[in-house]
């Protein structure tokens, strides 16, 4: 065999799964059609990664996180959830379970970085830049990847990291669960007269949602806008001051005058969820496995959670098999992560669903919603202290049910 585990993919989840599959002791190879330039110094893509604590101790474990500066790390104290014009809406306080902070914000870019610097300064991690995989297969006795250029790598153990469109996934012949919500989602940094204290909002109104991240400056901030197609190529296509006016006008002046202090960019918004995670000497991490909507902030979370509970499923097999692909240790790798992951994406999908549908009959449903969450300081506490959990995953039931049952009446 040339090397242990294959990933495809170099983005943050496949980084940082051959850190945590070199502590074991494995070869890696990584393959990746950007070149190396381009995945050690990444531009700017106007993503803010909302890290919950969970996954900043996996990072921090990883050696990912000293590699990010700390005046880049925003405070995330609380969180708004707001409806309509009026606002009326809910708020989850990192202070309401004796916190700081709910989480931490930081630049997608400033994460792949982070993570390629660590990955390099492995012995057991080779990458393989600017290189494209013309084909893929595994079997009993191992994987093989067909190179562009004609050469054939052979491991144990392949993996997909490379994106919620996976080739690779494809190329293996697993179905995806996709699902377009026929949105646009607009990203880019705004500076603002009025300070945001350190609280993000999501805001849903008729035919968008608006969402603010707050940066380390009280002043500047990350803001999405989730609008048609259309709506989006109208507003790329405005002038600087004339983009800053209209987003001025869409958060009802709430925040002053606006002033755009980044590039713009555009996500066409498209969830996922493959049908199966493994198959023989093969499995999905990152959003190769699940690809989320961003209005819960949650997939970079997730994508962190299948790299921990793959390491621990191949450090298991290694331990009780000699072989980090035994077909039983993967099979427990699928069931933990679409057990931990499937109730958020369906939770997503029903939230972004309920609270972008602009029919009036949903408007009562929809203020309901909102008046239970104000109502039930037990259900806010709950929710921040999911966010605040540094705890390990996927805890014995009783364990998991005893913990919830603190929260709620903490």
């Amino acid at each position: 065999m040339d090397t242990d585990v294959i990933i495809v993919g170099a983005g943050p989840a496949g980084l940082c799964l051959a850190r945590a599959l070199a502590v074991l002791g494995l070869r890696i190879d990584i393959l990746e059609r950007q070149p190396a330039a381009s995945i050690a110094n990444p531009a700017f893509d106007g993503r803010e990664i909302a890290l919950t604590h969970g996954s900043m101790r996996i990072l921090r474990g990883l050696g990912v996180w000293q590699h990010i500066p700390g005046h880049e790390v925003a405070p995330l104290r609380m969180a708004r959830v707001m409806d309509g014009s009026s606002g009326a809406g809910f708020k989850v306080d990192a202070g309401q379970s004796g916190h700081a902070q709910l989480g931490s914000l930081v630049a997608n870019d400033l994460i792949r970085s982070a993570a390629w610097k660590e990955a390099c300064g492995s012995a057991s991690i080779r990458t393989h830049a600017g290189v494209t995989a013309t084909g893929v297969a595994t079997d009993e006795a191992g994987a093989r990847v067909q190179l562009a250029d004609g050469h054939v790598l052979q491991g144990r153990l392949l993996v997909a990291a490379d994106s919620r469109f996976s080739e690779t996934r494809r190329a293996m012949g697993i179905a995806v669960e996709s699902h377009d919500f026929g949105r646009t989602m607009l990203v880019c940094r705004m500076s603002h007269d009025e300070p945001h204290h350190g609280t993000a909002w999501e805001w849903f109104g008729r035919g968008q949602t608006r969402a603010l991240l707050p940066l380390r400056e009280e002043r500047l901030s990350s803001v999405v806008l989730t609008v048609t197609g259309s709506e989006a190529t109208r507003l790329c296509a405005l002038p600087p001051t004339e983009f800053a006016r209209a987003v001025e006008t869409r958060f009802e002046h709430r925040l002053g005058s606006m002033v755009l202090a980044s590039s713009l960019h555009a996500y066409p918004l498209v969830a996922t969820w493959a049908r199966r995670f493994v198959a023989p000497r093969f499995a999905l991490i990152g959003d190769a496995a699940v690809g989320m909507h961003p209005v819960t902030a949650h997939g970079f979370n997730l994508g962190l959670a299948s790299v921990e509970r793959l390491a621990h499923a191949v450090g298991d097999s290694l331990a009780q098999h000699g072989d980090p692909a035994h077909p039983a240790l993967l099979a427990r790798y699928q069931h933990r992560h679409r057990a931990g992951s499937l109730p958020l994406y369906l939770g997503t999908r029903a939230v972004v669903g309920l609270f972008t549908d602009d029919r009036r009959r949903m408007q009562p449903l929809r203020r309901a919603i909102l008046r239970a969450g104000a109502a039930m300081s037990p259900l806010r506490r709950a929710l921040a202290a999911g966010l605040i959990d540094e705890g390990p995953l996927d805890l014995p039931l009783a364990q998991r049910m005893w913990r919830g049952l603190q929260r709620l009446a903490s």
